[in-house]
């Protein structure tokens, strides 16, 4: 199982409610991405949004700069909202960061659960759905041929055109996030498309049927089963003490949860929320390392993952605090659920 941590460049927000400058919270990133890189996490993806809220719009320049500090983490974004994007200039960006990075690129795709890249790029809400499944065809085709004939409802007719520079092997890594619907997973796995799922709140355990789907319809689609890989994408939060990570990182966790609701007529988020998300049952990954080891194995052998993506920085906590979150992770929980599941089961019950 791959192991990472992606994040959407949340801001972090003073007593007085301003957010800190962007370009503080980008240099604090590019140090963070680093310490994975030197960890040796496997991944690192990182968000499109186009609010105040958030640092980044644009993943490609982050992955971009990211390739030139480190040397062997996957690079991805987390999601790329192909609904609003140009899949040509898509295609195109990523497989430079591909080139710059030594192969290094990953392109996750998706419809995006924030909208304001919509009227931003002139697009009509009204085609969400069809917006996102006409590009995605034409991402797939884009990466299986250099010369592209394509004629579509939203996109322009394309006559024979070259599409460079060429991802390494002329295969970009192409990922696809859904948010949970049976549709979604469709597409996907006709695509023949990694999928990854973002569980982030309720019990992960209910995923297990879309999962379930996406195997029997990646295999009904004729797609070589030993090239399926599923993800999960959860809020994820690490310290030494358990209650004192918890008792921290609430308020912040709460404030972004209300800035979303806000927009979208949730109540106030209350602590109880929060705590129940932390039990086994729920889909908050928040606490000290033998917690989190455990859970991520649970979830593991209930789900069939192949991938487990530790959201980070919800609300944004500070650089220190994020930077020793990554370190729990990278050196205690990472090592020691790969060691669970690389043993054979017999060294294991010896060792016990």
């Amino acid at each position: 199982m791959e192991l990472g941590i992606s994040m959407f460049g949340d801001l972090h927000f003073n007593q007085a409610g301003q957010p800190q400058p962007a370009a503080e919270r980008l240099q604090e990133m590019m140090e963070e991405i680093k310490l994975m890189d030197e960890l040796g996490l496997d991944f690192f993806g990182i968000g499109e949004h186009h609010r105040p809220d958030y640092a980044v719009s644009t993943p490609e320049i982050i992955l971009a700069a990211a390739a030139t500090i480190t040397k062997n983490i996957k690079l991805g974004s987390a999601v790329s909202v192909l609904s609003s994007s140009e899949p040509v200039r898509l295609y195109q960006q990523f497989s430079t960061i591909d080139l710059i990075s030594n192969g290094r690129a990953e392109l996750v795709a998706g419809r995006g659960s924030f909208t304001e890249s919509f009227p931003l790029y002139g697009y009509k809400l009204a085609d969400y759905d069809a917006l996102f499944e006409e590009k995605l065809q034409l991402l797939v085709e884009l990466n299986k041929n250099e010369k592209i004939n394509w004629k579509g409802k939203f996109t322009p007719v394309l006559s024979n055109q070259l599409v460079l520079p060429r991802a390494t092997n002329n295969n970009l890594a192409i990922w696809v996030a859904v948010g949970g619907t049976p549709e979604s997973v469709i597409r996907a796995a006709k695509a023949g498309v990694p999928v990854i799922f973002a569980i982030i709140g309720g019990n992960p355990a209910q995923f297990q049927p879309l999962f379930e789907y996406y195997r029997k319809a990646y295999t009904h689609f004729e797609h070589d089963i030993n090239m399926l890989q599923t993800g999960v994408h959860m809020h994820a939060f690490f310290g030494n003490n358990s209650a004192q990570i918890a008792d921290s990182y609430y308020p912040l966790y709460a404030a972004q949860m209300d800035r979303v609701g806000k927009s979208r007529g949730w109540p106030p988020y209350q602590r109880q929320q929060f705590d129940y998300g932390r039990s086994k049952q729920g889909a908050l990954i928040i606490g000290d390392a033998n917690e989190a080891i455990d859970k991520i194995l649970y979830l593991h052998e209930t789900l069939g993952f192949t991938r487990f993506a530790a959201h980070m920085d919800v609300g944004g906590p500070s650089h220190k605090d994020m930077m020793k979150s990554i370190e729990i992770f990278g050196t205690k929980i990472a090592p020691a659920i790969k060691k669970q599941l690389i043993e054979p089961p017999q060294i294991k019950a010896a060792a016990q």
